[in-house]
């Protein structure tokens, strides 16, 4: 069976703690570019219908009832609800216009309404929203399709749990972040315990197939201590997957970050120092680390996922849906057709314009070359399964490993030096010291990064 273990090494974390992209996509978003537009995406598309397979989609729904300190997200912050309704209407008219061109036959395996807060709707723009995409894209009915949602505990009920099961979703993520009040009002995000685990129990009652929490380690007034207690209360809950994410502060780049005090920062130290308890705490409890901040269960389908050689990354984060093509919708949305990447526009009033024009709101993108796709599967290999053989890379991609990579080999060396890896004739193998460094061994790939000011990606650890 596949080693899905860990080892928090501190002399290592501190020597390649840098900033480094997250690998949603390689190229990763910045290398998206104007010149890539309606014209571009539709030739993919017809490239993509050509070529058949299932489809994934991704809705971006924007509201916010009120704002959080540390959210870097695309979000529109207001508590009255009418404003979601013009962006619904133009939701569902992208939805048309994206879904006459797409083969109707191709199934939709994948869905996911993320933010925002998709709870921010109401049950009946829900349900619409639901209708028209089944209207436009052949959704499964049999609850085999992996549709899963972003909720709100504070506003989302156990009446709220149970129509979105009637509407098709099975898998759900619950954003809490931390239980310990001082850091919840430094963070404006008021949330009990009863509020998450009444939504948790209702999810497991309705029959949704995964539940997630969504962490957060490194935000104001944080301790190893407080941490763990958030950590006691979780993990007697048991959900199937926890997401635990290194808080980055870049107040200079999200001015609601700007509220948060810098003095109640935790220092670099504690924050490692609430990584290792993090660590220690979930592979103690039983669950094994997937990579990139997530850990489940053994049984839950991202670990057979990985342990089967299955895994998948896209702009949601893990999948075991390698062989979509991802549609985006809404704005701000990312989606990958094709051989190209595309990402709508990101103000509402210019959604609107070009909606209203039947036009579709794309405006940039990135059409891969073939060395974008050799380096991306070697990335997304490696970030999934923590092991490479060159030879699976020479089959698909008429190369020799060793010649073409000849300067990343030799990049590698003081890697193996380190421990953080085993290099031979075959492969790469990264070792438990190098799991969390992951995106470090990915970065040594990467073709970009040299191009790029590293100040625009949050520290790998």
């Amino acid at each position: 069976m596949m080693d899905q273990s860990i080892k928090f090494d501190l002399e290592l974390i501190n020597r390649y703690d840098r900033a480094g992209p997250r690998y949603t996509s390689y190229p990763t978003a910045l290398e998206l570019h104007e010149g890539f537009g309606d014209k571009e995406y539709r030739q993919h598309i017809t490239e993509s219908n050509a070529a058949g397979g299932p489809l994934s989609l991704y809705f971006h729904i924007p509201f916010c009832d009120t704002v959080c300190f540390y959210c870097a997200c695309n979000k529109i912050v207001t508590k009255n609800r009418k404003h979601a309704e013009p962006y619904l209407v133009n939701l569902c008219k992208e939805i048309a216009m994206q879904g006459d061109l797409f083969d109707s036959s191709r199934v939709v395996n994948q869905l996911h309404w993320g933010g925002g807060t998709p709870t921010f709707l109401s049950y009946q723009q829900m349900k619409q929203l639901m209708a028209v995409t089944r209207q436009h894209f052949l959704l499964k009915d049999d609850d085999s399709g992996e549709y899963s949602i972003e909720v709100d505990p504070r506003e989302t009920h156990s009446q709220t749990i149970r129509q979105l099961r009637e509407l098709g979703f099975n898998r759900i993520s619950l954003g809490l972040q931390d239980f310990d009040p001082a850091v919840q009002k430094a963070v404006n995000r008021i949330q009990t315990e009863k509020q998450t685990f009444s939504v948790l129990e209702a999810a497991r009652a309705e029959g949704f197939r995964s539940t997630n929490i969504d962490l957060i380690y490194g935000l104001p007034l944080q301790t190893v201590a407080t941490f763990s207690l958030t950590l006691d209360k979780i993990l007697a809950a048991e959900p199937d997957r926890f997401s635990i994410f290194n808080y980055a502060h870049m107040p200079n780049r999200f001015k609601t970050q700007r509220q948060i005090n810098n003095a109640d920062m935790p220092s670099a130290d504690v924050k490692l120092d609430i990584l290792q308890m993090v660590g220690q705490r979930l592979t103690a409890a039983g669950y094994v680390y997937i990579g990139m901040d997530h850990f489940a269960k053994p049984d839950d389908e991202l670990a057979i996922a990985q342990r089967e050689g299955k895994l998948h990354r896209n702009f949601q984060g893990y999948s075991t849906h390698s062989d979509c093509d991802l549609i985006g919708l809404g704005i701000t949305s990312i989606g990958k057709v094709g051989n190209a990447y595309s990402q709508n526009v990101k103000e509402l009033d210019e959604y609107d314009q070009l909606i209203s024009q039947n036009k579709l709101p794309v405006f940039k993108g990135v059409e891969l070359d073939d060395d974008d796709k050799l380096r991306g599967a070697v990335i997304t290999q490696l970030i999934c399964h923590f092991d490479l053989t060159f030879a699976a890379i020479e089959k698909k991609f008429s190369i020799n490993f060793a010649d073409y990579f000849a300067k990343e080999l030799e990049a590698l060396m003081h890697m193996q030096t380190d421990g953080l890896i085993t290099l031979s004739a075959l492969g790469i193998h990264v070792l438990p010291a190098g799991r969390l460094l992951i995106r470090n061994i990915c970065m040594v790939f990467d073709k970009y990064m040299a191009q790029k000011q590293q100040q625009q990606f949050s520290k790998v650890i």
